[in-house]
C-alpha cells in the first residue's frame, strides 16, 4: 500500500499566522524525481517548498521556488525542522542534521526557538552599478557582491528601505537580481533591518530570508564589531530573527507556526 504523502504549509520567523514567510514542507520516504518536486513547488506557489527524505548518513533536504531549485533556503529549513520536531519525527532535545546542496546543516530546538547553523558568506565591496539608482529607486552608500550570487546594498536609513519600489523586470536583467538592502534599525529592539528582492528566482520580494543572513551577519560584524544581532525584515509580512557569527558559520534562530496539512494525490 502506498504511503500517504503529506504536505504542510508553515509560516516561518513568526509566531503569528499570516506573518513571516510561508513555506511548503513535504516529508517523504524516498527522493522523488526533480520535475515532480518542481511541479509541487509551482502548485504550492510559496516562495520556497522544502522536500525532506532519507539520505546515506542523515536526512537530505532540497528546496524549490515556483520556478527553480536553489541550494539553500533559511525559512524553508526552519519550516521543515519545525514540522520534524512538531510531529515527533525528531525528538526536541536531539540535534537535527540535514544535508543540503549548499552543505551540511545542524539544527537544534530550545523552547519555541529553532537554531540553524549555516555557512558564512564572503562579501566583497564593489563599485556601485551605474543603473542601481534607476532600477532600485535609491543610491546606496555601499554595494557588495557576496557568495551564491547575492548582492548587498547599504542604505542610509530604514524609512527609505520601507518605501522602495524596485523595477523588478529591470532587476532580472541586471547584475543585482538577488539583492539585500539593509540599514541600521530605527527600532531599538533590533540591530539592523532588511528587505530582500530576488526576481531572477521568480520571487519579486521574499518576505523573510534566513539565508540572506549568511552575508548580512559578517557584514554587520565588520561594521560594528558585534557578533550577536536581532534582525528585522521589514517586508509587508515582516519577520524577526536572532542571528550570531560563530567563526566561519552563522547561527540563525527563529520561530514558526503551522498553518495547514494536506494529503497529496499525485
Amino acid at each position: 500500500m502506498k504511503t500517504k504523502q503529506i504536505i504542510y504549509q508553515v509560516d516561518a520567523f513568526t509566531t503569528e499566522p499570516f506573518k513571516g514567510n510561508p513555506a511548503g514542507v513535504c516529508i517523504l520516504d524516498h527522493e522523488p524525481d526533480s520535475l515532480w518536486m518542481q511541479n509541487i513547488a509551482m502548485e504550492i506557489n510559496a516562495s520556497e517548498t522544502a522536500f525532506v527524505f532519507p539520505g546515506k548518513d542523515c536526512q537530505r533536504i532540497r528546496y524549490f521556488t515556483p520556478e527553480v531549485e536553489v541550494p539553500l533556503c533559511g525559512h524553508a529549513t526552519l519550516s521543515a525542522s519545525h514540522i520534524l520536531y512538531e510531529t515527533n519525527l525528531v525528538n526536541e532535545g536531539k540535534e537535527l542534521q540535514l544535508s543540503a546542496k549548499a552543505g551540511f546543516l545542524k539544527i537544534r530546538k530550545a523552547g519555541s526557538w529553532i537554531t540553524m547553523n549555516f555557512p558564512s558568506y564572503r562579501i566583497n565591496k564593489c563599485a556601485i552599478p551605474a543603473e542601481f539608482e534607476k532600477v532600485i529607486g535609491v543610491k546606496p552608500l555601499e554595494f557588495y557582491k557576496c557568495d551564491k550570487g547575492l548582492t548587498l546594498a547599504l542604505i542610509s536609513e530604514e524609512k527609505i528601505i520601507r518605501q522602495l519600489k524596485p523595477d523588478f523586470s529591470a532587476m532580472k536583467k541586471s547584475e543585482f537580481g538577488d539583492l539585500m538592502v539593509t540599514a541600521l534599525s530605527s527600532d531599538n529592539r533590533y540591530d539592523f533591518c532588511l528587505r530582500f528582492f530576488a526576481p531572477a528566482l521568480g520571487i519579486d520580494e521574499d518576505p523573510v530570508t534566513g539565508s540572506a543572513h549568511c552575508a548580512l551577519v559578517p557584514f554587520w560584524n565588520m561594521k560594528t564589531g558585534k557578533t550577536d544581532f536581532n534582525s528585522h525584515q521589514v517586508s509587508k509580512r515582516e519577520g524577526i530573527l536572532k542571528v550570531s557569527l560563530k567563526g566561519d558559520r552563522v547561527e540563525i534562530s527563529g520561530q514558526a507556526k503551522t498553518i495547514f496539512r494536506a494529503e497529496l494525490f499525485v
